[in-house]
């Protein structure tokens, strides 16, 4: 079990600092802020309800984020969402069994995981769109860093998941490297092509 509090804190803050004239600012995802923002509102909501196994329309399909989908109220919103969702892996028989999440079934620690990546990236995205410092709690990029290696394997299934491999140098911090393993360009700037 890992603890997402650490995670789902940070994004918590960026979310606080982020303006309403960051909404339409580009991210590292080819998309505004105010759909990066709409998919973390999404997504906590989604991995809460895999925790708890609860069956809903939410965790039977992959997320459809939008700009104009984003809850006018997101600054309370997705904090709370966070906190539910950390608050909801918590408890030890979240981490039992199976669940389900973005259409597939999946062992409940993976999906654990799978938030915690999902975290920890859309936190550097939304953190390097907005200009907002960002760091990740050690035991969280342990996780993480394990969870792209393996996806970065020849032959792993990264459709949808992850884009190709960016190459970064073996020295680079550790978050560089896992963001290049995730398909992320650690250098990444609004407006660099």
């Amino acid at each position: 079990m890992h603890d997402l509090r650490d995670a789902t804190a940070a994004l918590s803050a960026l979310t606080a600092r982020t303006s309403d004239a960051a909404l339409d600012a580009e991210t590292p995802c080819d998309r505004s802020v105010a759909w990066l923002l709409d998919h973390i509102a999404g997504l906590s909501l989604a991995f809460t309800l895999a925790a708890t196994k609860t069956r809903s329309d939410l965790i039977d399909r992959p997320p459809t984020p939008s700009e104009v989908a984003l809850d006018p109220d997101w600054r309370r919103v997705i904090p709370e969402r966070l906190d539910t969702l950390a608050e909801a892996w918590r408890a030890p028989e979240a981490w039992e069994g199976t669940t389900r999440v973005g259409g597939v079934d999946l062992p409940a620690a993976v999906a654990a995981t799978v938030a915690l990546d999902e975290l920890v990236l859309h936190g550097w995205d939304l953190a390097v769109a907005t200009g907002s410092p960002f760091a990740v709690a050690p035991a969280d990029l342990d996780v993480v860093h394990d969870f792209v290696l393996e996806s970065a394997a020849p032959g792993a299934p990264r459709d949808g998941i992850f884009g190709p491999v960016v190459a970064v140098a073996a020295d680079a911090p550790r978050l560089d490297r896992v963001l290049g393993l995730a398909g992320r360009d650690p250098g990444w700037e609004p407006g660099r092509s």
